[in-house]
């Protein structure tokens, strides 16, 4: 079985002591693109480093959106547009989401926390998501 994103044929159960080292190729976060070394190739990130870049893209990837992804891959974010929600349960259904998004990786041992801050001014949203993966406990920033 392929460790590579996005899981495709997911429908294999493994345990963790059967998982080969998560790898993925490397994401620029500030330029929103993939990295690349001298001569045009990949560079590749292996444990923590890749599972962070499988949360980044998991969570852009609207689920059901694309047919080269499993349908377990991606988040619903599409049911949240034009819905009419007070601010506390919009949180609690986004923590939702997210945590049915990413516990569909095999890596993903528990999420711990999933916390909301608002930017100054009131238009973006930050999330801190504190996990354990098989590699040890990890924040991601979103």
């Amino acid at each position: 079985m392929s460790a590579e994103f996005p899981f495709i044929g997911a429908d294999v159960i493994v345990t963790e002591s059967e998982l080969p080292t998560f790898r993925q190729p490397a994401w620029d976060f500030n330029e929103d693109k993939f990295v690349f070394d001298g001569n045009g190739r990949h560079v590749i990130v292996t444990e923590n480093k890749a599972i962070e870049v499988w949360i980044y893209k998991a969570l852009k990837t609207e689920r059901f959106s694309y047919l080269a992804y499993s349908w377990q891959y991606g988040i619903e974010l599409h049911p949240f547009i034009g819905k009419v929600m007070g601010v506390q349960e919009r949180y609690s259904e986004l923590k939702r989401v997210i945590v049915e998004c990413l516990m569909v990786n095999p890596y993903i041992v528990s999420i711990d926390s999933v916390d909301f801050a608002e930017a100054e001014h009131g238009k973006d949203v930050t999330t801190t998501i504190k996990l354990t993966t098989v590699y040890g406990e990890m924040s991601v920033n979103v």
